[in-house]
């Protein structure tokens, strides 16, 4: 009962800030970099951190990470109504990761280890942030996260809290996952749903002691490492829009159906998940296992999208994308 009244509460919310959104115009107006063509409210993905704030209230997360996230929400937010520099962005989710080190204990381990996860986890933030393009991937990519998390023992008594972030991305989805999206997720949802999904990737390396688990994000980790690498290439900009991601090039230049894609994604990170939940029960869970597992998603990426930007330039009779 407690969840049912928590899905009507956050459909709500989420209609009120449509009304909110429309009177003050938050909206994504379509450009020459997006993957949309029509006018949409920006910003939805608000409801994540206010999940987390209702969560708070229940009793299910802690002050520390519940104040850490809403900080990076609020920041996000006021970034999506009005652009503020990439460093000031860069400080707050410094702070905001290692305010999570400290909420996991982490400055205790090895003077190597923070930095690591400071390296990591601000990475991983950005990167979620900036795949989230077309309709459907942000959630549908974090349920998939979510539900093995949920699977997972180590995880067992954060069973709550993941429901009521669960509930949130199907809210969100309702409203996301569709041809013409009624709303995207903005700064203010992908960046506090990379951060939550940071802490929960950390916490559970951490617990288990398996950096196996890092392969939970690898879909992702992999499409923005080369793309970046892709981008240093061409000597651009990678702090600025673009329309490299190889799910990007699917949608938009091969015309793929963006729902399409973003399943795909989502269901191949769940595989993969499974993959490494499975590996892990029987005891073979191992660096050697992770970085074995890692190299053939990465070729298996490179094959992929080497046939895609094939496809592409010849259809532009261009040279200039990857392989070519």
């Amino acid at each position: 009962m407690k969840f049912i009244i928590v899905t009507i509460v956050l459909f709500l919310l989420e209609l009120l800030y449509f009304k909110i959104a429309k009177r003050y115009k938050i909206i994504d107006s379509p450009n020459q970099r997006s993957s949309h063509s029509r006018i949409t409210i920006r910003g939805g993905g608000i409801i994540f951190p206010i999940a987390i704030l209702l969560a708070f209230f229940l009793g299910y997360i802690s002050g520390t990470v519940t104040w850490t996230i809403l900080l990076v929400a609020t920041i996000s937010f006021v970034d999506d109504i009005k652009p503020i520099s990439r460093k000031t962005r860069f400080g707050f989710h410094v702070i905001a990761v290692l305010l999570i080190a400290h909420e996991l204990n982490l400055f205790d381990d090895p003077f190597w280890a923070l930095p690591l996860v400071l390296v990591v986890a601000v990475g991983w933030i950005n990167a979620f942030n900036f795949m989230d393009g077309i309709n459907g991937i942000t959630v549908l990519y974090a349920l998939s996260a979510i539900l093995c998390f949920s699977y997972l023992p180590v995880n067992a008594s954060s069973i709550p809290l993941l429901t009521v972030m669960g509930i949130s991305c199907m809210v969100f989805g309702f409203f996301n996952i569709r041809t013409k999206a009624k709303t995207f997720a903005g700064d203010v949802g992908s960046v506090s749903m990379g951060l939550f999904l940071g802490y929960f990737m950390i916490k559970t390396i951490v617990e288990t002691e398996q950096i196996g688990y890092i392969l939970f994000f690898s879909v992702y980790g992999i499409d923005a490492i080369f793309t970046i690498i892709y981008r240093i290439g061409k000597r651009e900009n990678i702090f600025e829009a673009h329309r490299s991601h190889l799910y990007q090039y699917l949608a938009n230049e091969c015309g793929y159906s963006q729902v399409g894609i973003s399943i795909i994604y989502a269901t191949l990170q769940l595989l993969i998940n499974i993959l490494i939940i499975y590996l892990d029960v029987k005891g073979s869970l191992s660096l050697f296992a992770t970085l074995g597992i890692l190299l053939v998603l990465s070729l298996f990426y490179l094959v992929v999208r080497g046939v895609v930007v094939r496809k592409i330039g010849f259809k532009k009779q261009e040279n200039n994308y990857f392989f070519n």
